[in-house]
């Protein structure tokens, strides 16, 4: 048997018993392993049901162009289908978003303009405002909508209800799921509450998105809305998707627990997932006080993990942001180790003889340069030799005129495997900013210490 094109292989994902990372948590705990799609995520499912909805009302026609904000994963179901019945794709998204996820769908040939997250949804710069303004300005283009558009839902209506519900044999009792558009957890949820109303249906939110505070006060609170880090999950607006009323409740993940179960799902269960997973794993730990032993949970696992290698699975990404703690050094404890002395500067309006003196003076090679009290560049001795070389009247000059990029500047948690790849022929130093927001220097000199300390 073999299928006629690539859309025909979506869906009918298995369903794994998870035996490690849910010790301690009460019932059968089952994941839908959604990676297992083509584009290997679940977003294939609606994709490509919007797509053929489209097609059908009129909305998308021969040789048109798909235009859509997405976060890469809708974005790579419906590029998958473009291909295959032959229309173009632009897409907008974040600067959120991992590398890996615009990469790939550059990779299926479509367009990719990335936008800033920090703004508000309404902001002409959001990638749903850009989105939104490609529509009216290419001609014969669609945009779907995943947030807003019904067909999203449908598909997990038609397709993920009916499969978990047959591949529990109607044994279900939980559903738990990464909320984001909320088209899988309500076309999911909506199906299998027909078959048996007492199924719960748990929705995973983050920090920084106003999901939980609407479903259980009926606010739409602005104040709970901040950047956050977790992907795929949480919203500052509410779209149609999102059914309140088949949603039991909401909690919600911080984004370090999520980051660091994404990866404890790969260690301890050998399931290579994205950062949602780890999101809903997360939670369901944080509820197993509502389970009992004969309860069978399934949870989405979304998307899959080599799209989050430059982030959850990167452990300098990991430090630079608090999330992992271990044995290897760090800037803060090579700053630690470091003698205390006050780091030299030159203000750039000084000049370059001034700088020779600086630089014999205290023995030195190389100056972090400031104006106007912040750290502007650096001057080298190299630097000065080349420059009074091709003109010897450059001494009296500022050192404005010939200082180069400043020392690269690292985060307190940075390794000193990072730390060290950041010092070469260019570089001798890193800057970093201490727990009481003064500027400190690393050298070679300093990480040699800090090894032998």
């Amino acid at each position: 048997m073999w299928y006629n094109n690539i859309l025909e292989t979506i869906g009918n994902t298995p369903l794994v018993k998870l035996n490690t990372i849910t010790i301690g948590v009460p019932g059968t705990i089952l994941a839908k392993i959604e990676t297992t799609n083509p584009g290997n995520s679940i977003k294939d499912r609606m994709a490509v049901k919007m797509i053929e909805d489209a097609e059908k009302s009129g909305k998308l026609k021969p040789g048109g162009t798909i235009i859509e904000g997405t976060s890469g994963n809708t974005g790579m179901g419906l590029a998958m289908a473009a291909i295959i019945k032959g229309y173009k794709c632009i897409f907008t998204t974040t600067d959120k978003q991992s590398k890996e996820k615009v990469d790939a769908l550059r990779a299926f040939g479509a367009e990719v303009i990335v936008c800033p997250t920090n703004v508000e949804p309404e902001d002409p710069r959001s990638y749903y405002s850009v989105s939104s303004r490609l529509e009216r300005e290419v001609p014969n283009s669609w945009k779907p909508n995943q947030y807003d558009n019904l067909a999203n839902t449908a598909a997990h209506y038609e397709q993920t209800g009916p499969e978990i519900w047959e591949q529990t044999e109607g044994k279900i009792t939980h559903l738990v799921v990464g909320v984001g558009t909320g088209g899988t957890i309500s076309g999911t949820g909506k199906y299998l509450k027909e078959k048996n109303p007492n199924i719960q249906v748990w929705g995973i939110d983050t920090y920084g998105s106003v999901f939980k505070k609407y479903k259980e006060t009926g606010i739409f609170d602005k104040d709970e809305i901040y950047p956050y880090i977790t992907e795929g999950i949480g919203e500052d607006f509410l779209p149609a998707n999102v059914n309140f009323d088949v949603i039991d409740l909401f909690e919600k993940v911080t984004d370090k627990d999520a980051a660091l179960m994404t990866r404890d799902i790969a260690r301890k269960e050998g399931i290579f997932v994205g950062n949602s997973a780890g999101a809903a794993i997360g939670g369901l730990i944080q509820l197993k006080d509502k389970l009992k032993p004969e309860d069978v949970v399934v949870v989405i696992f979304h998307d899959h993990g080599s799209r989050y290698m430059g982030k959850m699975y990167n452990e300098d990404w990991l430090r630079e942001r608090g999330f992992l703690q271990d044995e290897k050094l760090t800037a803060k404890s090579i700053l630690a180790k470091k003698e205390a002395t006050e780091i030299v500067t030159l203000d750039a309006t000084k000049s370059v003889l001034e700088a020779i003196n600086t630089i014999k003076s205290m023995n030195i090679s190389q100056i972090p340069v400031t104006q106007q009290g912040m750290i502007v560049g650096k001057i080298a001795e190299s630097d000065i030799l080349t420059a009074l070389l091709e003109n010897p009247g450059l001494k009296s000059a500022p050192i404005s005129e010939i200082m180069t990029a400043t020392f690269p500047f690292v985060d307190l948690n940075t390794s000193i495997d990072k730390i060290s790849s950041l010092i070469n022929k260019e570089n001798s130093a890193v800057l970093v900013e201490d727990e009481s927001g003064n500027i400190e220097i690393i050298t070679q000199y300093d990480i040699i210490n800090a090894i032998s300390g």
